[in-house]
């Protein structure tokens, strides 16, 4: 009972993490558009359509090249383009082509948007067309920049000061912040202002697995770890809904950060994990975890750490309760995840496996947005299309084993890169189905590399380990919005030849990340490592492990904590 009340409401955060970094897909939306003019407008001419307002003429519009031929109050004809506009000099017929000279102004007016499906965009507020485009187009990187920054920073300061209290202070931060967002006055401070909510939102993200992971038990583990994805795509899908009902910008975004506000009230109710403590040596404020999930659980006769752990009673009694305890706990960095050649050839192979899921899911995503139909039914398909991709990773995850179902996912995706290229253009539906099997390959390996992660390091590092991954993920989440503008950077390099290319770089990748991961340990059903000791003795013989790792807080002794409460129901019973 402790478990899952702990449990769901620390996923149930994760959804509003998927909001926030999805947000931006309707937040940023650039509409049809066209330059101001200046004056009251009699008449309006769109090819061989006419109407008395542009509003009537934007159902008509088809390309970025087209043009309105406007006639104003007092006879002008001007030609409004979306980025400069132009008069006529001889204004005697209102018609669509006209042949003679016109003198050209840029759009000191403004600009005219369609309003048909958005009131109101970052985009239209700000005017973030033409030569300040780019501004529009750096919306999500720096997102996802503040996400890559976030998620290095909480994840060390959670194993510095504990998992507790960034719980609490990435989940206060995503409400201000989110809220904050929808009353910024220029663009400058709305990217500032998203710049920080990335951060608390990528802190709480890591956090939240590494959490998790270290109050379930083994046999819930896997399932546990990989449905805080769930929650996250369940956020996607809500993004999908509120977009299709609020269509002003700001309103949407207080409509979305209001998801997070159940649980800010609530979070401040979260124990600290007895792992962080007992890796801390705060052995009384462990028990006292341990005395709650008792009673919570109903179980009479609760576990003592001195059993678990073998410490002595009076070392129990004192724990770290005066200030003048003279021994200190070493502070480690990311240098410990090179400490030794096996941890750091880890590293290695784990970091290449977050870039490359990452990048690969964005990609497979931005070759998707050309099915075209609603674009808000595509985006809640996109996130409800990773439900089924999680249960049957958990059902693999628990059956062939963490690295027995990453290497064939991952060699899988590498293989599907390789076909779509293969694939003639004139076969949409093949392309759609190989561009779909190919997310949800990645996704397999994406969503299993967060658990995977957490068990393959101690504790003493483990938030760190999580956190400096989701770095690298988010190096590709950085890299993977330029591609989208690729095509207007490399003018002669064609749409196509551009996905191919990135779809190849990724196959490349995700073959080189399989043919590494069969170096990796398996970790199923294994207690989770406390000590760097452990970690490096992880996948040697038994009795390698038996001579090498200290009997004192072996990871062993700790994963004890998982499964004594049901013992003692067992029991009792």
């Amino acid at each position: 009972r402790f478990q899952a009340c702990v449990y769901f409401a620390s996923v149930f955060q994760a959804m509003s993490c998927g909001i926030h970094y999805l947000a931006s897909v309707f937040m940023a939306v650039t509409p049809n558009f066209v330059c101001g003019f200046p004056g009251n407008v009699s008449s309006v001419l769109f090819h061989n359509s006419s109407a008395s307002s542009i509003e009537d003429i934007w159902t008509l519009w088809t390309s970025t090249e087209n043009y309105i031929v406007v006639q104003l109050g007092n006879g002008e004809i001007w030609e409004l383009d979306q980025c400069s506009r132009s008069k006529r000099e001889v204004s005697l017929d209102l018609a669509y082509e006209y042949k003679g000279n016109k003198s050209v102004f840029p759009c000191s007016d403004g600009f005219l948007y369609d309003d048909t499906k958005w009131k109101s965009t970052v985009v239209t507020q700000w005017d973030l067309v033409c030569d300040r485009e780019w501004l529009a187009k750096l919306i999500q990187p720096t997102f996802m920049l503040g996400v890559l920054i976030g998620a290095v920073i909480f994840g060390d300061v959670a194993d510095r000061l504990g998992r507790q209290r960034v719980i609490w202070f990435t989940s206060a931060g995503q409400f201000v912040f989110g809220i904050a967002v929808a009353f910024t006055f220029d663009y400058y401070s709305f990217v500032i202002v998203r710049f920080l909510l990335a951060m608390v939102s990528s802190g709480y993200l890591v956090v939240a697995f590494v959490y998790v992971t270290e109050f379930v038990g083994i046999k819930a583990r896997t399932w546990a770890s990989m449905h805080v994805h769930a929650f996250f795509a369940m956020g996607i899908m809500v993004v999908a809904l509120v977009g299709f009902l609020v269509r002003t910008w700001w309103v949407y975004q207080i409509f979305l950060s209001i998801a997070t506000l159940p649980f800010v009230l609530c979070c401040w109710m979260l124990p600290e994990t007895p792992f962080w403590l007992l890796s801390e040596e705060r052995y009384e404020d462990a028990q006292k975890v341990i005395d709650t999930m008792a009673r919570w659980n109903k179980v009479s006769t609760p576990c003592k750490v001195s059993e678990l752990c073998s410490v002595q009673q009076d070392d129990l009694a004192s724990g770290r309760m005066g200030d003048d305890d003279t021994s200190s706990t070493k502070k480690h960095n990311i240098l410990d995840l090179f400490c030794n050649w096996q941890i750091a050839r880890r590293t290695i192979t784990v970091w290449l496996i977050w870039f490359t899921g990452s990048l690969g899911y964005y990609v497979f995503s931005l070759s998707s947005v050309s099915l075209g139909g609603n674009e808000y039914l595509n985006l809640f398909l996109i996130g409800a299309v990773e439900l089924p991709c999680y249960i049957i990773a958990c059902v693999a995850m628990d059956k062939l084993g963490r690295r027995n179902t990453l290497i064939p996912f991952l060699i899988l995706s590498a293989l599907i890169c390789v076909l779509i290229m293969f694939i003639p253009q004139d076969f949409n539906i093949l392309i759609i189905l190989a561009n779909m099997a190919g997310k949800f390959s990645i996704g397999v390996a994406f969503g299993l590399i967060y658990l995977y992660t957490a068990e393959l390091y101690p504790t003493i590092v483990r938030s760190l380990a999580v956190g400096s991954g989701s770095m690298m993920c988010r190096v590709g989440s950085v890299v993977a919005p330029f591609c989208v503008y690729l095509r207007s950077i490399w003018i002669f390099m064609p749409l196509v030849a551009t996905v191919y290319f990135f779809q190849l770089l990724v196959g490349i990748m995700a073959l080189l990340s399989g043919i590494l991961t069969i170096m990796l340990p398996e970790t199923l059903g294994k207690p989770l490592t406390n000590t760097l000791v452990e970690a490096t003795e992880m996948g040697r013989n038994k009795k390698s492990c038996s001579e090498k790792t200290p009997p004192a807080h072996s990871g062993a002794a700790l994963e004890k904590l998982e499964m004594f409460g049901q013992e003692r129901v067992n029991a009792d019973k």
